[in-house]
């Protein structure tokens, strides 16, 4: 699989304070990758660099060999920590903006996707719960045919019973050359559908590995890895 994210000696500094430190990463395409670390350790930032929010302070950063810009961003499906939707719209109205402003939107793959969570294309946002309003965003973002997803915290805001059938909604519906990264702290409930790990702390990527090889090395799951690595 070809390279869909490359970062060589990334760093940024906010006044003086530096939130992400040298940190050169390449990950390729067709993997499902989590990104895990406690509060502060970087992961935030790192995100945002890789969706043109900030601009390093040091360092170089592509996207599917394209620097961060119009052209990374076109194939780049980014799903927030909060919303960001006009909460006066009906759902549909926000697919019909999301399918004029996105090239590789999949219209009726939201559809299907809105139909299969039980969710009405005709009710506004602002008449739902936060979980049902972080269902919504997902199948936004979901619904591209990009070649990077980037989920921050995608299941921090539903309730256990629904936790699976999202992500279940993830694996079904990314294409299959793309790569998702995902940043949770629910690291026991998607463990299973991860290929590789990042872990970062104090804005340095302390471990990168495949699951698999965790579990043959360490003999014990990516879960009770993190806990030992960052003593929680």
């Amino acid at each position: 699989m070809s390279t869909i994210l490359e970062c060589k000696n990334l760093s940024k500094a906010y006044g003086g304070k530096t939130a992400l430190s040298h940190v050169s990463l390449s990950l390729n395409g067709g993997h499902i990758i989590g990104l895990l670390g406690p509060n502060g350790s970087g992961k935030t930032t790192l995100i945002k660099l890789i969706n043109g929010l900030l601009t390093p302070s040091e360092g170089s950063l592509l996207v599917g060999g394209h620097p961060v810009g119009v052209e990374s961003k076109r194939i780049t499906s980014y799903l927030p920590d909060q919303s960001y939707l006009n909460a006066n719209l009906k759902i549909k109205e926000i697919i019909s903006y999301f399918d004029d402003f996105y090239n590789d939107f999949d219209k009726a793959r939201a559809y299907d996707m809105l139909e299969k969570l039980s969710i009405h294309p005709e009710a506004k946002l602002k008449t739902m719960s936060k979980g049902t309003k972080e269902k919504v965003q997902l199948i936004l973002v979901m619904s591209r045919r990009a070649k990077l997803y980037i989920l921050d915290e995608p299941i921090a805001g539903v309730d256990p019973a629904a936790r699976d059938y999202i992500l279940n909604t993830i694996l079904s519906n990314y294409e299959e050359d793309a790569t998702i990264l995902i940043s949770t702290h629910l690291i026991s409930d998607i463990e299973n559908i991860l290929d590789e790990v990042i872990f970062i702390k104090d804005g340095q990527i302390v471990l990168n590995s495949s699951v698999d090889k965790i579990r043959e090395e360490n003999g014990k799951s990516v879960d009770s890895l993190f806990r030992e690595v960052f003593k929680c």
